[in-house]
């Protein structure tokens, strides 16, 4: 069997040994840490000796350490490195894992001590952490069936089973369309887009063997800046149906009723517990606790958004009226070109002028700043070949306190786009932080995909990239600064886990990183202060398209797992229910269902994607305590406090209250509308 940790470099608490990885080893490591974690599991709940904490809960929280250390191996070849060879050991994996799962959660003799020691708590509480612990575990069991007959038990770990493997194949046909779309030009089809796009896009049509072709592939980097700046309107068309119907061609790939049978699926699932519907037995919980108050957020802040939309596409007609000869009508294929015309007629703001300030190496440079100012963070690049990476592209930083030179883990970050490597950007941890058996260091990865630079070329990205880009090492920051004893802690409640991540983003914008970091490619001279000011000035500008694609998708999610699934037809629902919102014809959900991934290929995100603006009123209201502060957004007191009860306590803490910790309050909404601009009462 595969060696799981590398000798290479035993100064780091071992690591994954990613460059002897193969897809055969990572299948048999899976199924021998499942068969040994169930061996665990069984001498737990086969223990003669009365239940307690000690050895109920704390050998739960040791027990499958090989399996622990194995699947960094699976998810790696499963979103960064899938191949063909992979994608058919994935689906003989699938329901294998489904039906581990389910032998634990169904362990009726392990739920009996579990329950003995749950019920005792509630006269003879135990320590803080442990209790939160307990609950927590308890409440995992009870939510997946554990105490259900016979029957519904065998019924619920089925349908577990068929879901594992609608998932997988949900997720490999979108990576099937994203794959094999692509838009190839020639040279007389590239009017309007960067030098630096061009380079990379011969690049790509190089690689795949079309030597006088540039080649835009069917993913959100590549798509949003074609669509932003080429003047082919055709093209643009064509461009924008190939990346917004992913999974949705009517082929072997489509995805539309695997969907309905997975929202069937799920009914019937939380059916067996006396839910009425999945999204009451997902929320129950989440800070949000039920779907009526998740819509709530929603349906407030909706009417401003397509309000807002009105707005925005009134003022690009105006300017598509007179730059084109023939009178046409915005198309979603035209909302981000014409939206790029208005803002430099508004607010005299190019976003490619933009770009040559927002370079990657320094934007990484620069959140290394704002980690060592507020964690006291500081990041060491390691020269390549010390620690094993799974691509020649993955660089690794050896994470310590700025002050002691404490070590504190290593981050991993794998930055631009490759065949095989699902779309979107993505933070993961490869081991997180625990004390229970000794203190552990943290192994976390970030992952984008950006368009790899032309040879030599510095890569240039756009504002909402960056963001992203701090958005997602806030995940790691979160997972960095965890002091918390017992795995199970580490875990995330869905809408409140987004917001540490989401208020990260803030700093971006700071004058400190602005003034150091964001300097020109070029020269290397700091942005100046009169396009500081107009990205300021336009800083609620496309309020209505970012706010609106987000929450169409968010509250489609929602809908569809209120709805009755007995006979739905996917594509009609989908129209349907964005007919009755008055959903602008002019732009699309930012994620469409059948290419959903967030909702459909698992269960973290299912009714819960509404959990991005749950942590966007949360955030809103937490950056305006720095906003107050004396000392601004490198305030240390602010900072301290973000840290010990917004970060550290990971999900040690109920999230409502820490944040109570943090500000003193409950969040308010109106903190929320006047970020993007929006009128409120």
């Amino acid at each position: 069997m595969m060696k799981q940790w590398s000798d290479k470099s035993s100064e780091f608490g071992g690591v994954p040994a990613f460059d002897k990885m193969s897809p055969e080893f990572v299948k048999e490591a899976m199924l021998k840490g499942m068969e040994i974690s169930l061996n665990d599991y069984d001498k737990i709940a086969n223990n003669s000796d009365a239940p307690t904490f000690e050895n109920t809960i704390e050998e739960m929280e040791r027990s499958g350490k090989l399996l622990s250390d194995v699947y960094p191996y699976y998810g790696i070849l499963s979103s960064n490195m899938s191949t063909p060879e992979f994608r058919k050991i994935q689906g003989e994996l699938a329901p294998k894992l489904s039906e581990y799962s389910s032998s634990i959660s169904q362990n009726e003799k392990l739920f009996e001590r579990i329950s003995a020691i749950y019920n005792s708590s509630k006269t003879n509480p135990l320590e803080e952490d442990q209790q939160r612990v307990l609950d927590l575990t308890y409440k995992s069991f009870a939510m997946n069936g554990a105490a259900l007959n016979n029957d519904k038990k065998k019924r619920y770990a089925d349908i577990n089973l068929e879901l594992s493997k609608l998932y997988n194949d949900f997720s490999n046909n979108v990576l099937n369309d994203e794959e094999n779309y692509v838009t190839y030009l020639d040279e007389s089809q590239l009017d309007g887009l960067s030098d630096a796009f061009i380079k990379s896009a011969k690049k790509i049509a190089e690689d795949k063997g079309f030597e006088d072709k540039y080649a835009i592939t069917n993913t959100r980097s590549s798509m949003d800046p074609f669509l932003t700046y080429s003047t082919n309107r055709a093209l643009r068309e064509v461009v924008w149906k190939n990346y917004y119907s992913r999974g949705d061609n009517g082929d072997e790939f489509d995805n539309n009723e695997i969907i309905a049978q997975i929202l069937r699926l799920r009914k019937e699932r939380v059916g067996l517990l006396g839910y009425e519907n999945y999204a009451q037995w997902r929320l129950q919980d989440r800070m949000a606790k039920n779907p009526e108050n998740a819509m709530a957020l929603m349906e407030a802040v909706w009417p401003a958004a397509i309000a807002r939309v009105d707005e925005e596409v009134a003022d690009m007609q105006k300017v598509a009226n007179k730059l084109t000869k023939s009178k046409i009508t915005i198309e979603p294929w035209d909302y981000r070109f014409y939206a790029e015309k208005v803002r430099k007629l508004k607010y005299d703001l190019d976003s490619d002028e933009v770009k040559q300030y927002l370079q990657l190496d320094k934007l990484t440079d620069a959140m290394f700043y704002v980690a060592g100012e507020l964690f006291n963070y500081k990041f060491i690049a390691l020269e390549k070949g010390r620690v094993p990476v799974f691509h020649e592209d993955v660089n690794v930083w050896e994470v310590q306190n700025k002050s002691s030179g404490e070590h504190i883990g290593l981050w991993y970050l794998d930055p631009y786009a490759r065949q095989g490597k699902r779309s979107g950007a993505w933070a993961t941890t490869y081991r997180s932080h625990t004390t229970m058996d000794g203190k552990t260091n943290v192994l976390a990865s970030n992952n984008s995909n950006f368009v790899k630079p032309a040879p030599g070329e510095a890569l240039l990205v756009s504002w909402d990239d960056a963001t992203t880009f701090f958005h997602e090492f806030g995940h790691a920051l979160h997972f960095f600064a965890s002091n918390v004893k017992y795995p199970t802690l580490n875990s995330g409640v869905r809408d409140y886990t987004e917001f540490q991540s989401q208020l990260l983003e803030r700093w971006l914008s700071t004058e400190r990183v602005i003034n150091q970091f964001l300097v020109h490619n070029k020269t290397g001279k700091p942005m100046p202060k009169e396009l500081v000011d107009k990205i300021k000035k336009a800083s609620t500008f496309n309020q209505g398209f970012k706010t609106t694609e987000y929450l169409a998708s968010a509250i489609m999610d929602m809908k569809f797992h209120l709805a009755d699934p007995s006979s739905i037809d996917v594509d009609k629902f989908e129209k349907e229910t964005l007919d009755d919102l008055k959903m602008p014809t002019e732009l699309p959900m930012r994620h469409r269902t059948p290419h959903f991934g967030h909702v459909f290929s698992g269960e973290g995100y299912a009714t819960a994607y509404y959990g991005y603006m749950w942590a966007d009123v949360l955030t809103s209201d937490a950056s305006e305590a720095f906003a107050e502060a004396p000392g601004g957004f490198y305030d240390k007191d602010v900072a301290k406090k973000l840290v010990d009860y917004l970060f550290s306590p990971r999900n040690s803490i109920e999230p409502a209250e820490a944040y109570r910790l943090f500000r003193g309050r409950d969040a308010n909404i109106k903190a929320l509308m006047r970020d993007r601009g929006f009128p409120f009462e």
